[in-house]
């Protein structure tokens, strides 16, 4: 038999191309779940060394100062090529070894499609590999112990740059001012007012005032102040409506 590894279950396993991506798209989400108990982690694919400002290095600092923000206490890099990794079996097989590590129940992953390439590329590597991470013939070691099959039972994507038309709407009305701390973590990325240099398209005030309206926006279609919006991989079913009563 073979002797296989344990390692910490999380209950939420949430996946990005770039550091950033996870609390721009569900920071809210995040924040959520942790101060209701539930164990979740953070997977980025790149270092984001392709930013137009900062580099790797900064980036993972501010990365630590929003795992505080958040409450985040497990964070990882896959260290793969920001804008030109592909989707393929070494890459795959990268992501599987860290979905049988943590064992999730629920796996949070790039928007579908978007401005940015690698959201779209890192969705579909993430999604597929929630399907073969449950495959027995996969073989997968950690530190030269087998790992078990692991299949997550959801997969949902958070809606990103683009809009896109959401299957359900999180509701984060009391965690929107420290999701938006969280986003404030990555100076180099975003609105910085002590920033003289020239300005990217995320930089800019009006991308800082895009994301509360975004908030608004999903929060108004879901009947609420703030919500960030999801899109499910597959159809969800019920048994009761107590959850929306």
């Amino acid at each position: 038999m073979w002797p296989y590894i344990s390692e910490m279950k999380l209950d939420v396993l949430v996946f990005g191309a770039h550091p950033d991506d996870a609390e721009l798209g569900c920071g809210g989400t995040i924040i959520s779940m942790i101060e209701s108990g539930k164990k979740v982690g953070i997977i980025d694919l790149t270092q984001g060394e392709l930013g137009s400002k900062g580099d790797a290095e900064t980036r993972e600092r501010e990365s630590h100062r929003a795992n505080e923000i958040m409450g985040v206490i497990i964070r990882e890099n896959l260290l793969m090529s920001d804008g030109f990794f592909s989707h393929n079996m070494q890459n795959s097989l990268k992501i599987i070894e860290t979905i049988r590590k943590y064992k999730p129940d629920l796996i949070l992953t790039n928007a579908p499609s978007d401005r940015h390439p690698d959201h779209g590329r890192a969705c579909k590597m993430v999604t597929e590999a929630c399907f073969l991470s449950g495959l027995v013939k996969i073989e997968t070691q950690i530190k030269g112990k087998w790992q078990e099959k692991w299949r997550p039972k959801l997969v949902f994507h958070y809606i990103q740059d683009r809009y896109l038309k959401p299957d359900f709407v999180f509701d984060i009305t009391p965690y929107f001012d420290k999701k938006m701390e969280a986003i404030a973590a990555y100076s180099t990325q975003f609105f910085n007012p002590d920033d003289k240099t020239d300005p990217t398209p995320i930089s800019t005030k009006e991308f800082w005032d895009f994301l509360a309206a975004r908030a608004r926006e999903f929060g108004r279609s879901g009947g609420v102040e703030f919500a960030e919006g999801f899109i499910a991989e597959r159809t969800l079913a019920v048994n009761h409506f107590g959850a929306f009563l």
